[in-house]
């Protein structure tokens, strides 16, 4: 069931947690075309400052998407803007969780403005805010 403009309020959150495995990466970098050996060449990995292979920064983010898109304001809603700052890396085995936040909303626009935030266990890897369309109520 989505929310709808007239139902969302600051303060109000919704988290996504997911554990990152091998698929997804194979998986992500098919579909994005990105295959930067970071992500897929452990040898090479172990040369970079992240001493291993990490997750695309790009996929942990997509889980900001699956909240605003499923769960809150959820189907309907239309992603506008998402600013994010990638603040550490995440490791196949990891487990993202992911919180939206309401911030703002403008409900002549059916606006609403999100603080998001992902964590591995208390570690944020990424931060950022999101704009988006929210469904308004049917009309009867």
């Amino acid at each position: 069931m989505p929310y709808y403009i007239e139902d969302l309020k600051p303060g109000m959150s919704e988290s996504y947690t997911h554990t990152v495995t091998e698929r997804d990466i194979q998986l992500f970098g098919e579909v994005s075309g990105d295959v930067n050996p970071v992500h897929f060449d452990e040898e090479f990995a172990k040369t970079t400052p992240f001493k291993g292979r990490i997750a695309h920064g790009v996929l942990t983010a997509s889980y900001i998407s699956t909240i605003l898109g499923m769960k809150m304001p959820g189907p309907g809603t239309i992603f506008m803007a998402l600013n994010t700052r990638f603040k550490a890396p995440v490791r196949i085995g990891d487990t993202a969780t992911a919180t939206c936040t309401v911030r703002e909303t403008v409900p002549e626009k059916r606006r609403v403005i999100f603080d998001c935030v992902v964590k591995v266990g208390d570690t944020v890897v990424v931060e950022g805010d999101a704009t988006v369309m929210a469904p308004a109520r049917p009309k009867d």
